[in-house]
């Protein structure tokens, strides 16, 4: 059995509890922290179709993706689309399906989508409501059925539709700039 430790040896406890004691790299950006991850202020979550919005988690602009809460209440469907570079979700409440799989992403289920794939986001009509985290990479390509190109959607996009909304209700076209790095 291995028992060696990520810890030097030679580090006193009191050398494992003493934090780093030089500065970060002036390059690099702040972290981010969001509390209330789910919002009790629904103005925070941006309209993207009829029952269905997503909230904002990080948008990074020097490696173009973004991380958001897909919400859908009742039934709902999230235009079809390709992914030319992988996403990862986990279901934090209710549960979806892609109209072209079999399978159904349940409450604490993690889904990976490889690049290329092609496919429909359904909340069936007995789902109250659906909650999803994404980390999308790269773009969302909105296709219709034969894979025709109907417009498309990275973080840009995405900050854009923040803005404008935020503008709208009051939270100030500025609020979004907290989840930019």
């Amino acid at each position: 059995m291995n028992t060696t430790s990520p810890i030097p040896v030679a580090a006193t406890q009191e050398e494992r509890w003493t934090p780093y004691r030089h500065p970060q790299p002036k390059e690099s950006p702040p972290e981010l922290i969001v509390p209330n991850v789910i919002p009790t202020d629904e103005r925070v979550w941006v309209p993207v179709d009829d029952n269905v919005w997503f909230r904002p988690l990080l948008f990074c602009v020097s490696r173009g993706y973004w991380m958001n809460l897909l919400k859908v209440r009742r039934a709902g469907v999230l235009s079809r689309h390709r992914h030319p570079l992988p996403v990862h979700g986990y279901v934090l409440k209710g549960q979806w399906r892609y109209l072209e799989h079999d399978w159904v992403a349940t409450e604490g289920s993690y889904v990976y989508e490889a690049p290329g794939e092609t496919h429909t986001l359904v909340v069936d009509p007995d789902v109250e409501e659906m909650i999803t985290m994404f980390q999308v990479n790269g773009a969302m390509i909105y296709v219709d059925p034969d894979g025709k190109c109907l417009g498309y959607d990275d973080t840009f996009t995405r900050i854009d539709k923040c803005r404008a909304h935020y503008a709208q209700n009051g939270l100030g076209a500025e609020y979004v700039d907290q989840f930019i790095r």
